[in-house]
């Protein structure tokens, strides 16, 4: 008899057991799908259409989607690969300011692909710097040179991703004959520099053109039939007489058309966006929702790469600022720490600064124009807090958006794995060349560069 009690008991405790895990199971199944229908109210409420589509970038792939793209530079595929080598090219750096510079950089020195296509270091340098390290951290001005003649950035560069949603580049808009800089044309003239914007191009062609001015480097008929890149500039830009065929300016179109195809489209925000809802962690859902609600990062980055066609003051410190290492060409004094105004010279655009994008930051480092945050979870507590931190801009200039957030710990936590995690790409090295037409080592090709990178 007890025999009998006891197995009913245990029959019993078996099936409130399997009633209890049933229910639990179901329940959480609910939870999570509440969290991804929460997640998509939230999102299509903050897209300008409705619709969480407006936030899946283009692969890339398909070159008829890729937005925003420029009449004068119709993309092929040809112009693609063309860009992408010339874009990592050391032996177009001719020009350096003195003969141990020659060939030892190229446009990718400040754009490594395996930081997220941005510098190692706060301050990207090209000529004028030696070694690479450990993804360009070991990069540091050569001692043959001085500080004056180095080819420095004199703010923490843009990464270039997800270009093909940016219509004026840099941190001031200051190129492009379009969108932002309508009715600007009266300041075009004040270097020789943005008079580029006379040729009526978009904001990457425009630049393009200034950067390879300004970074030292050159493209002619001769030196693309020594590389062996003659061929490619036939094939890729047959409209252009051949007389114009091989110069700064196609090569600026084919890096051009090159960016507008590195996105960062399988990160797993983009795939949860496409119906993936297992690629996002629950936390990563989690800070979504705060990114799309309570904190309301969407109402400055409000596209599909996060970015706006807008300029705030935050009042963060600029580059020369930094207590880090030593930076170069920069200052006070430097235009570029005056954001839009130092493009347009109006006082209301002081100390304002374009919105940028926010994929794949986590490699990053270097948070800001003037790198003065160190993680994503700084970034995240500075806004937070919104407490100015640099006292030189003027509390009339900061952004009416820039206010306490109200976020808890945990929320901070959360909103920096979205960011950190949910926004993060991890296939970008996908968009390397195999080589270089010169079969020199890149990014970079100086002595001690070519040892970190084992070239030799």
């Amino acid at each position: 008899m007890f025999a009998k009690k006891l197995l009913a008991f245990q029959l019993l405790c078996l099936l409130f057991a399997g009633y209890i895990f049933t229910t639990c199971t179901r329940e959480l199944a609910q939870d999570e799908t509440s969290l991804d229908e929460k997640l998509i109210k939230q999102v299509k409420s903050a897209s300008p259409n409705g619709d969480i589509r407006d936030y899946i970038l283009v692969s890339g792939e398909n070159l008829a989607e890729i937005p925003n793209q420029d009449p004068k530079n119709i993309l092929n595929s040809t112009k693609i690969k063309l860009g992408k080598m010339l874009f990592h090219e050391p032996a177009i750096g001719i020009f350096p300011n003195k003969p141990v510079g020659m060939n030892s950089f190229s446009c990718s020195s400040c754009h490594i692909a395996s930081k997220s296509f941005t510098a190692g270091r706060i301050q990207g340098i090209a000529d004028g710097a030696e070694g690479f390290g450990n993804l360009g951290n070991g990069r540091n001005k050569n001692p043959l040179y001085t500080g004056d003649e180095v080819d420095a950035q004199g703010a923490r560069p843009l990464p270039t991703i997800n270009l093909a949603y940016v219509r004026n580049a840099l941190w001031a808009g200051s190129f492009g004959s379009f969108s932002l800089n309508v009715g600007t044309e009266s300041v075009w003239h004040q270097d020789t520099l943005t008079e580029v914007n006379f040729l009526g191009l978009e904001g990457l062609e425009a630049n393009n053109i200034r950067a390879l001015q300004v970074h030292r480097m050159t493209m002619n008929e001769s030196l693309a039939s020594y590389l062996g890149y003659k061929a490619l500039f036939d094939e890729a830009f047959p409209e252009i007489p051949v007389s114009e065929r091989y110069s700064l300016k196609t090569t600026s179109f084919a890096i051009a058309a090159y960016f507008r195809t590195i996105t960062t489209h399988e990160a797993p925000f983009q795939k949860w966006l496409k119906g993936d809802h297992a690629a996002m962690t629950e936390q990563q859902k989690k800070g979504a929702g705060l990114f799309f609600g309570k904190a309301g990062c969407y109402r400055c980055h409000n596209s599909p790469s996060l970015n706006s066609f807008n300029f705030f003051a935050l009042g963060v410190y600029d580059l020369y600022e930094n207590k880090i290492t030593e930076v170069f060409r920069t200052g006070a004094n430097d235009k570029r720490v005056k954001g839009r105004a130092g493009f347009t010279g109006k006082p209301e655009d002081l100390y304002k600064f374009k919105v940028p994008q926010l994929y794949n930051l986590k490699p990053v480092g270097f948070y800001f124009h003037g790198g003065s945050k160190q993680s994503l979870r700084e970034v995240v507590e500075y806004f937070n807090k919104a407490e100015p931190e640099n006292p030189l801009v003027p509390k009339s200039q900061i952004s009416g958006f820039f206010h306490p957030l109200n976020l808890t710990e945990q929320e901070v936590t959360d909103l920096t794995e979205f960011l950190e995690n949910g926004l993060y790409d991890p296939t970008l090295e996908k968009y390397l060349p195999d080589h270089v037409l010169s079969f020199m080592c890149f990014p970079n090709n100086d002595m001690k560069s070519r040892k970190d990178l084992n070239c030799e």
